[in-house]
């Protein structure tokens, strides 16, 4: 253990001397109040350590102290419903004896040493077991069951393992290596939150994480095990958004960071949470979530750290075999904590001060999302999908953190304030977002859904581009200088903006939205629209198809409960059918 003193202090920066023995990465305690640090640099002995909370008072001379390990979490029973900060101290816990105003130095475990826990064994003595396996199970919450595994690495034969009522550091198991070695197992597990999980193996991004959003699900989806992009300006509905996705994504578990954000968007993160139900289970949303609250008021440090800590416990779930959602709100607040350390570190810097290896930090976060075969014996498939809203300044996404994060991500989801202000939400602007996920996922989409899903996606788009292309002629000529073919695309676009797209999150049928109804609903629009242009090639009136009392029935189609789509659907094909026949039999009478 390595031991040195303060020589200079700047900021959340404080450079120690005499730390010859020290690694990188290591957590110190620094000064007699031991406030939380990690080596960031080493020159000679000389460490640049970054501290995790306030440093005022801190004076040269002072006693650091290296614990000789890695900023790690504590992985196992109890994760699920807390709140913690960015390096996972328990909020809770730490209000108990500091009460409101949070006081530096303050050492609490992670995970509760009070509770106990109900252990059910699923293997028994003298089984073999390799790192990754399950060896039984603990019910975390009414929703969650948690799975005690084997930690990575470990292999050999299970010596001993007993049922009981255990608090998390008890032993449950003991395995015996093949050289002999017992190695106790208890409950709670501890990893690196800089290193990745192992996993046996990354499957191909080919299944879509279905949200129920069906400008989500239609046009811009996202993979089970992909990662999206959410920028956009002030009010424009970020935090909807990621509430709908946490509420409805096919996600068994939810990791909210809270990344830098102001302190009353956290409150009402963590007052709502407990209120959303959830829609699987009808239970509180919070007993299948885990929150990391570091607000913007906390020391700039600690967001640094918050995002790896989130990713590390959201791993330990996918290792589980569930499916996890990460949502981490936001990374532009996460590369101004790397922008401060790299300023008091003295870095060159790179465009609009941010370090250099902005990009490359981005990309190291980002890439542990994914679709994986987990390890041990058994085929288990996790995965660990992550939602990263970007707030760029004055909702700019030319600056360097939207640009990183495109760079990368490959679903973007492009929020729109002018929308938010005409009150169309989700306010995901359809001409400036993109998926690359939707090649991979189309054999899933045909198989799955219908066949013609694709095709009829396009047509969709194409309708929307045509709309942005005529808008210009309109607003320079007025409507009466379109042809009635550009009419009815005009109204076909219409359609598709207000019926389709515009989904409302407070209606009880509307907030979410079935693949198979979604499918239903770009049929109706599709036909309408082909088939009026049919009848307008045989002469119908423009006026007459647009006034059609079919088109109010194909926009209150979204808001057919589920069990009643399908004869919806006939009778709303059959009017359309009917009101077009009568449309061109006018035609042939005048």
């Amino acid at each position: 253990m390595s031991k040195g003193t303060i020589k200079k202090v700047a900021g959340p920066l404080v450079i120690a001397k005499g730390m010859r023995d020290a690694n990188m990465f290591d957590v110190v305690r620094v000064s007699d109040r031991r406030l939380i640090g990690e080596i960031i640099e080493i020159h000679g002995d000389e460490a640049s350590i970054q501290v995790y909370e306030e440093t005022s008072g801190l004076a040269p001379g002072a006693p650091v102290e290296s614990t000789g390990e890695p900023m790690s979490v504590e992985l196992g029973p109890g994760l699920i419903t807390s709140i913690y900060d960015g390096i996972q101290r328990p909020l809770d816990d730490i209000m108990k004896i500091s009460g409101n105003n949070l006081q530096r130095g303050v050492e609490v475990p992670s995970l509760k040493r009070d509770l106990k826990w109900d252990f059910v064994p699923t293997v028994k003595a003298g089984d073999q077991v390799t790192g990754g396996d399950i060896i039984g199970t603990v019910q975390e919450s009414e929703i969650v069951s948690h799975k005690i595994m084997v930690p990575p690495g470990v292999v050999g034969t299970i010596k001993s393992i007993k049922a009981g009522s255990y608090v998390v550091t008890d032993t449950v198991a003991t395995v015996t290596t093949k050289d002999g070695a017992d190695v106790p197992l208890s409950l709670m597990q501890k990893w690196p939150v800089r290193r990745g999980r192992p996993y046996k193996e990354k499957l191909s991004p080919d299944m879509p994480l279905i949200t129920g959003q069906r400008v989500v699900d239609t046009l811009f989806p996202i993979a089970k095990g992909g990662v999206a992009a959410v920028p956009g300006p002030f009010g424009s509905g970020k935090t909807v958004v990621q509430h709908q996705l946490a509420k409805w994504a096919e996600a068994d578990i939810v990791v909210y960071i809270g990344c830098g954000e102001r302190g009353n968007e956290m409150t009402d993160v963590l007052n709502e949470f407990p209120e959303l139900v959830d829609p699987k289970t009808g239970q509180s949303l919070m007993k299948r979530t885990v929150l990391i609250a570091n607000t913007s008021d906390m020391p700039v440090a600690a967001r640094e750290a918050s995002i790896y800590t989130g990713i590390t416990i959201a791993e330990y779930f996918r290792d589980m075999g569930y499916s996890v959602a990460l949502m981490a709100d936001s990374t532009s607040r996460w590369a101004e904590a790397l922008r401060e350390m790299s300023g008091r570190l003295e870095e060159m810097p790179g465009e609009e001060g941010y370090p250099a290896y902005l990009g490359s930090r981005l990309a190291q976060f980002y890439e542990r999302a994914g679709r994986v075969m987990t390890l041990g014996s058994g085929d288990r498939e996790g995965a660990l999908s992550v939602i990263g809203a970007v707030s760029p300044p004055g909702g700019d996404i030319s600056e360097p953190v939207s640009q990183a994060t495109l760079r990368i991500v490959k679903v973007f989801w492009s929020l729109d304030s002018s929308l938010a202000y005409k009150r169309h939400f989700p306010a995901i602007n359809w001409l400036t977002s993109y998926s690359l996920y939707m090649d991979t996922m189309q054999g899933w989409f045909d198989q799955n859904v219908a066949g013609d899903w694709i095709e009829l996606r396009n047509k969709l788009m194409r309708l929307l581009q045509d709309e942005a292309e005529l808008e210009e002629i309109v607003q320079l000529v007025g409507m009466d200088a379109l042809s009635a073919p550009d009419r009815l695309k005009l109204e076909a676009a219409r359609s598709i903006r207000e019926d389709f797209l515009h989904q409302n999150a407070f209606d009880d049928v509307d907030t979410y939205t079935s693949l198979e109804k979604q499918h239903d609903m770009m049929q109706l629009i599709i036909s309408y629209y082909e088939k009026s242009a049919e009848a307008l090639q045989a002469g119908a009136d423009i006026n007459k198809l647009i006034d059609l009392p079919v088109r109010e029935t194909i926009g209150r189609f979204k808001y057919t409960a589920p069990e009643k789509v399908k004869e919806t659907f006939e009778a709303v094909s059959a009017q359309l059918e009917k009101e077009l026949y009568e449309a061109k039999q006018a035609k042939e009478e005048f």
